[in-house]
């Protein structure tokens, strides 16, 4: 029987550690990626992490992290497999507990003061500034497709975002600038016996740090200025860059910082709709997130 695209990812991962075929459990699966935690004969268990584009240089961001300084599990060993990385990471076990703000403070602090790499994406000013313009070049690719038909108000508002962009992004390079998670939940802070690790460095750029800052509490609720600044004033005690509190492109750092956080999401939202999922089926969802996120943007940053 032919293995599957992923058990032959998994069979190279396995041979490359030196390992027998193991018993898989799922954690976490979806269209993009997985996660299962396997355990082999001799009782060792590791965490086996699959993705496809763009996830697929997450080894090369978690070597980098570790290079670095900044807490993260060991990659064990990593493979692509007909365009699909596989990775086997150290398995850190359940965690004694979520994370709470104070612990997302201080390991953003180790995040931002870490070297940056030369070999990341870049997100500076002028970067920032064009995420609108990119989302309406998506737009356009979604229209051409005979897709998201009747989104004139998502055009209109996109258009407001990037007649401002130029003026709303000045601030970006001020500190911190470095390294950005991208993905600072509380599912990407482990809290171990031994202390925490920070996971889900797929999508790790250089860039404004506050993004990180900003996408801590979600963006399921509406935003939170007022909580988000307290955040932001606990990052500075715990070591964080003073000018984190800056204002910048004419706003208050949390209004920037909320506000460009929202903008980056609605780009990237629209990249998956025409780029990496690309399924019809799921254009309903994706513009109902794409209309709540840019009311956020115009109202943060007052455009």
């Amino acid at each position: 029987m032919e293995e599957t695209p992923t058990a032959a990812l998994l069979t190279d991962l396995r041979l490359l550690a030196g390992q027998q075929p193991p018993v898989r459990e799922e954690v976490r699966v979806w269209s993009m990626s997985g996660v299962e935690r396997v355990t082999f004969p001799d009782g060792a268990t590791a965490i086996f992490k699959y993705a496809n584009k763009p996830f697929d240089r997450e080894d090369h961001a978690l070597r980098l992290a570790h290079t670095h300084g900044i807490p993260v599990p060991e990659v064990r060993a990593s493979a692509v497999h007909d365009g699909r990385l596989g990775m086997l990471l150290e398995d850190l076990g359940t965690p004694v507990r979520e994370a709470d703000d104070l612990d997302a403070a201080a390991a953003a602090v180790v995040l931002h003061g870490a070297h940056t790499a030369s070999s990341l994406p870049v997100l500076d000013e002028e970067a920032l500034g064009a995420l609108p313009r990119r989302a309406l070049d998506h737009l356009d690719q979604l229209r051409k497709a005979d897709r998201w038909q009747d989104t004139d108000d998502i055009e209109q508002a996109l258009d407001r975002v990037s007649q401002a962009a130029a003026s709303r992004a000045q601030g970006t390079m001020l500190e911190p600038f470095g390294w950005v998670h991208s993905e600072f939940h509380p599912t990407s802070l482990h809290i171990g016996r031994n202390g925490w690790r920070l996971l889900d460095f797929a999508r790790a750029f250089t860039g404004p740090g506050l993004l990180d800052l900003a996408s801590w509490h979600g963006t399921l609720d509406p935003p939170d200025p007022v909580r988000l600044r307290i955040f932001m004033e606990q990052y500075v005690v715990e070591g964080g860059a003073p000018d984190a509190l800056a204002a910048r492109g004419g706003l208050t750092a949390e209004a920037w910082a909320l506000g460009w956080h929202r903008m980056w999401a609605v780009e990237w939202f629209m990249e998956q709709a025409i780029r990496w999922i690309n399924d019809p089926a799921t254009d309903p969802g994706y513009i109902k997130v794409v209309r709540r996120h840019l009311a956020d943007v115009l109202q943060l940053l007052d455009v």
